[in-house]
């Protein structure tokens, strides 16, 4: 190595730790809201240090890095928005809808990433001579395959839980109808199918009936449960049964028929995943088991030819 070289790796870790203290300085930092209204607010009484619990660790390394990370993260989502979306996929996963969590965790996942590339891009240097300019490009890359990691996980997430709910849908929505069938009324028989059964769309319900104890009327309950799932046939069904609320429709007739339709839509995306899957069942057929075929078709009549020349 030569001592420009040496001379630039033993600066970097210095210029690191200068960069650090300049953002832990009061005269680097922005002052936020809390900061400024809390002189002016009740302070909360002091506990007994009696009951107080010693720590074993007077500090932890993660509480210096966690004001860097949630700068990254709201960076992040300047750059990238999408904020609305996030919050939809994070409702439809089943997370909590915490756009900046989600969005530190891809910086976490991109300084990984971008972690990993340096020690590979370092090992190259050493070796190899790789051009500088490459690592860093190769770094930058690693950084933005993190993100786009954890961003496509969660879109995975959100669509698994999905077909969940779409399986357990047709079964909830007869239990319903039977339920209002035999004398029970709406809030009464979403009770009973949420006490009764275990799942995803179950939850959902609790979730809507603990929205409709705390002052929410039931269809405003009921659409949210709508707009939470993110799946078309709930949406639907939510939708029939908000209508029927609001006209006085007899709700037995109105809920056969959406249990009837929620069976034909989960028999029609049966029927669709099994055009799926003959399409994908062809990929081996066509490049495994046909040129195998065409090989032992083929072979002995060139090795006969080879003998015959």
């Amino acid at each position: 190595m030569s001592p420009a070289w040496a001379g630039a790796v033993l600066a970097l870790p210095f210029a690191a730790g200068l960069i650090l203290i300049w953002v832990g300085l009061p005269l680097g930092r922005r002052v936020d809201l809390d900061a400024r209204i809390e002189p002016y607010l009740d302070r909360v009484p002091r506990r007994s240090r009696l009951l107080a619990v010693d720590d074993p660790r007077p500090w932890r390394f993660g509480d210096l890095l966690a004001p860097l990370a949630l700068r990254g993260a709201r960076s992040l989502d300047r750059l990238l928005g999408g904020t609305d979306s996030v919050r939809t996929r994070l409702h439809q996963a089943g997370l909590p809808a915490d756009v900046d969590g989600f969005r530190v965790q891809q910086v976490v996942w991109g300084t990984a990433t971008a972690g990993a590339a340096v020690a590979v891009g370092t090992v190259l240097w050493w070796t190899r001579g790789a051009s500088v300019a490459a690592l860093l490009v190769l770094v930058g890359c690693a950084f933005v395959a993190g993100v786009v990691a954890r961003d496509t996980l969660l879109s995975r997430a959100a669509t698994r839980r999905q077909r969940r709910m779409m399986a357990e849908f047709p079964a909830l929505a007869e239990l319903l109808a039977l339920s209002v069938t035999a004398g029970e009324g709406t809030a009464q028989a979403l009770e009973r199918v949420a006490r009764l059964s275990r799942g995803e769309l179950s939850a959902e319900l609790e979730l809507c009936l603990a929205h409709a104890r705390t002052g929410a009327s039931l269809p405003e309950a009921l659409q949210g449960l709508g707009r939470r799932t993110g799946v078309p046939a709930v949406a639907r069904f939510v939708d029939g049964l908000v209508v029927a609320l609001q006209r006085g429709t007899p709700l037995g007739e109105v809920l056969r028929a959406q249990a009837a339709d929620a069976r034909e839509a989960a028999r029609q995306e049966l029927i669709e995943q099994g055009g799926r899957r003959e399409i994908t069942m062809m990929v081996p057929v066509v490049f495994l088991i046909l040129p195998v075929t065409v090989l032992f078709a083929v072979f002995p009549g060139v090795s006969m030819l080879r003998v015959a020349l």
